[in-house]
């Protein structure tokens, strides 16, 4: 039996759409949501303002970032999603290079 995926605040469409868009839409405002943290004082009390842009909560700070999270996101073909640390690209262009 597999494991049923909860869709949160996307119920509030009921019936409509279908199952594809929602589990979708489910995924984008779960990482939209969730915590972020500022790249400047690392607290998670960033908070998005708009598509794009970013302010803490913290030190003030305003900024911009991806349209529903700060950092670069990759979606994993199976469901499973990641980020990826700046430090791991970074070690990977330099392994190419080599």
């Amino acid at each position: 039996m597999a494991a049923i995926q909860k869709l949160g605040s996307v119920k509030r469409f009921g019936a409509r759409y279908g199952r594809s868009p929602k589990h979708k839409l489910a995924k984008i405002e779960a990482i939209q949501k969730g915590k972020h943290q500022c790249p400047y004082c690392h607290n998670f009390k960033a908070k998005r303002l708009s598509t794009g842009i970013w302010s803490c909560r913290k030190c003030g700070a305003k900024f911009t970032g991806k349209a529903y999270s700060i950092k670069k996101i990759i979606i994993e073909e199976g469901g499973e999603e990641e980020e990826k640390k700046e430090e791991e690209t970074k070690e990977e262009t330099k392994e190419k290079e080599e």
